[in-house]
């Protein structure tokens, strides 16, 4: 794992459309060696879900509206 990721491990993101989740960590998948995320939900039954690191960081348009897909946020202590 890079020190950049290191360092967004157990960060809290928001998805665009609200959703809190923590990066739980990276993975990579066993067939095409693709860099994963591994994130949890922050609500609800608190789901573990995996999606390509390439997805999870990718610049979206909605609405006519450019943002993050996930944006990090500060952690509520």
């Amino acid at each position: 794992m890079t020190e950049e990721q290191t360092e967004l491990v157990g960060r809290t993101f928001r998805h665009f459309k609200g959703n809190l989740y923590r990066l739980e960590g990276f993975a990579k998948d066993s067939e095409t060696l693709e860099e994963m995320v591994v994130y949890r939900a922050l609500y609800g039954e608190r789901g573990l879900w995996v999606r390509p690191a390439k997805m999870f960081f990718e610049t979206i348009e909605r609405d006519g509206r450019t943002m993050k897909r996930f944006e990090p946020v500060e952690d509520e202590q």
